[in-house]
C-alpha cells in the first residue's frame, strides 16, 4: 500500500478529476487512471470521504458515493446562494400528480412495464411515462421476456440526485412517504445544471431484483 504522502497525492488527483468532471466518475475509470485496483481505490475513498464529515472543517462541497461511481457537488442548503451568484431564475416546473404517481410506482416496483403501471393506476399512463423519460427520471431497462416483449422502466441517476439518495436502498418506506409526502415535494429547476460541481444534490444505481408483471 502507498505511504501517507502518496495517498494524499492520490486523494488530490481524485478530487481534481471529480471537480473537473462535474458528473459522476466510475470507480473503474478512476482506478484505471490511477493505475491501482478498484478495491484499493474504494479503501482510499473511504478515508477521503471522512474529510467531508469533519465538523471542525466546514465545507460547502459534499462527496457522494454511488454503487459504481462517485461525485463532488455542492450542498443543497446553499442552493439559493448559488442561484443568486449565477443569476439563475427562480422558475420551477413541478411534476403533475399523475407523473408523481407513475414515478412512485416505478421507483418502488422497478423494473416495470407500462401495462403494470396502468394496472396499478387504472388509467392510461403513456403521457406521464413520456414526461418522466423527457426529464430523465426514468429510462428503459430492457424488455420483459414475454410475447410482445414490452419495455421495462426503472429510475435513473437523476432520480437519485433529485431526492439526495446514494442508492435505491435509501428510499423511504411507504409509511414514511404517507407521513412526509416526499414525492409531493419534488420540483425541478429549469435552469440549474444537475450534474456540475454546482449541482444542488448528487454511475449507476443499484438494480432491484423485482421485475414487472
Amino acid at each position: 500500500m502507498q505511504d501517507k504522502t502518496e495517498l494524499l497525492r492520490i486523494e488530490e488527483i481524485i478530487e481534481a478529476i471529480l471537480f473537473g468532471a462535474g458528473h459522476p466518475v466510475s470507480y473503474d475509470k478512476l482506478a484505471e487512471t490511477l493505475e491501482i485496483s478498484v478495491p484499493e481505490l474504494k479503501e482510499i475513498l473511504e478515508d477521503y470521504e471522512k474529510k467531508f464529515e469533519r465538523e471542525d472543517v466546514p465545507s460547502g462541497i459534499q462527496f457522494i458515493r454511488f454503487e459504481k461511481a462517485c461525485q463532488l457537488c455542492t450542498k443543497s442548503e446553499y442552493e439559493q446562494y448559488i442561484k443568486n451568484a449565477l443569476g439563475i431564475r427562480q422558475g420551477k416546473s413541478s411534476l403533475s400528480n399523475s407523473s408523481l404517481e407513475v414515478l412512485a410506482i416505478v421507483a418502488y416496483h422497478q423494473p416495470v412495464t407500462r401495462a403494470y403501471i396502468e394496472q396499478v393506476r387504472g388509467v392510461d399512463s403513456s403521457y406521464a411515462i413520456a414526461v418522466l423519460q423527457e426529464k430523465e427520471l426514468i429510462e428503459k431497462k430492457g424488455r420483459l421476456d414475454v410475447p410482445g416483449r414490452p419495455s421495462l422502466y426503472g429510475t435513473t441517476l437523476d432520480f437519485l440526485r433529485c431526492f439526495g439518495l446514494s442508492s435505491l436502498k435509501e428510499l423511504p418506506t411507504v409509511e414514511e412517504l404517507e407521513t412526509e409526502n416526499d414525492f409531493d415535494q419534488l420540483s425541478f429547476d429549469d435552469e440549474i445544471e444537475t450534474q456540475g460541481p454546482g449541482a444542488e444534490v448528487p454511475e449507476n444505481a443499484e438494480t432491484p431484483e423485482k421485475t414487472g408483471q
